[in-house]
């Protein structure tokens, strides 16, 4: 029977992650896929906290985990360098940042072969670091549909699907002979372009609703605004290395904060503009505040205070980011 299970490569790209690496690795050693069909590759990205110790001691205790060194730090170094090292036929791509049912990969690669997908994914149950109104907010912010737009794999699905892209990602091997590694030239969004040629060359990506992982957002709103600021230049840049745009959802923030931005301005020497800016500025804030109290009504009045706020910084930050994407493309 074991000669006809998948040998799977996990590879797993890592960079100051010592808050959470110890969390990822406990889920992937529980994992009910067979452990001599399994190994697992960290990419350290030249980490500065206690992170590598972290993963050499696990390397110590379970020798199906190697460390290999990834020196240009960012993400899609770590997974090609994962890639080309590993010894799987089927290779699933895991966040450190993140933690795993014991069933994730094995429904993984049940499904990839079930329904002759070149990719499976689940969805991210998002789950607050620590339990602060702030933190516990940006977690429901990216689980609300106002907040993660269409991504089935953050708002759920009930059914599998096919759709653009998923987290993470379980990939047959031979999917990366036939179009190729992660674009090194993108230090964000290589999953998005990887999927888009993916998609492109006629292969075919599954969203699984009862694959489940955990993912631990930022739990500040200073990180929180960093983070979707970076996002949102991420969704811009691959135009300039790929010319393939993204789903139209990566560019809704964009068009909202230039319309924002473009009324405002106009509105003080046009009188229609500022009547669009206050219906722009008004419907946004209806929305907000409908969405808020869909989460305070379940989680408690304390949110309708919170979630506008970090709607505002997840969209503004997007948005923003976006729009300084757009300038350094066109530099």
């Amino acid at each position: 029977m074991s000669k006809t299970i998948s040998f799977v490569s996990i590879i797993i790209p890592c960079r100051n992650e010592e808050k959470f690496i110890g969390k990822c690795l406990d889920s992937i050693i529980e994992q009910d896929y067979p452990k001599d069909k399994t190994e697992i590759l960290v990419m350290d990205g030249a980490s500065e906290d206690g992170t590598r110790k972290i993963i050499e001691d696990y390397s110590k205790k379970y020798p199906l985990i190697k460390t290999l060194n990834n020196p240009q730090k960012f993400t899609p170094f770590a997974l090609n360098i994962g890639i080309k090292n590993s010894k799987g036929e089927i290779i699933v791509r895991m966040d450190s940042h993140a933690g795993y049912e014991k069933d994730y990969v094995s429904k993984c690669v049940k499904y990839l072969k079930e329904y002759g997908a070149d990719n499976v994914g689940g969805i991210i149950r998002t789950v607050p670091a620590n339990n602060t109104l702030i933190t516990e907010s940006i977690a429901y912010c990216l689980s609300s549909f106002f907040g993660a737009g269409g991504s089935y794999f953050r708002t759920g699905s009930k059914n599998p699907r096919w759709v653009d892209t998923v987290f993470g990602g379980c990939y047959k091997k031979e999917v990366f002979d036939k179009i190729g590694l992660f674009n090194e030239k993108l230090k964000r969004s290589q999953d998005f372009e990887f999927n888009l040629r993916l998609k492109k060359s006629g292969g075919k990506i599954l969203l699984v609703p009862d694959i489940t992982a955990y993912y631990y957002p930022q739990s500040t709103l200073d990180g929180f605004f960093n983070h979707n600021f970076e996002d949102g230049v991420w969704a811009i840049m691959p135009l300039k290395f790929v010319k393939m745009p993204f789903s139209l959802r990566h560019y809704l923030p964009l068009l909202f904060v230039l319309s924002f931005l473009l009324t405002f301005i106009l509105g003080f020497f046009f009188f229609p503009a500022r009547l669009l800016f206050d219906l722009i500025f008004g419907t946004y804030l209806l929305l907000s505040v409908f969405f808020s109290l869909g989460i305070a009504f379940k989680r408690g009045f304390r949110y309708l205070f919170s979630m506008p706020v970090v709607f505002a910084y997840r969209h503004f930050g997007y948005g923003l980011g976006s729009l300084w994407g757009i300038i350094k493309v066109l530099k």
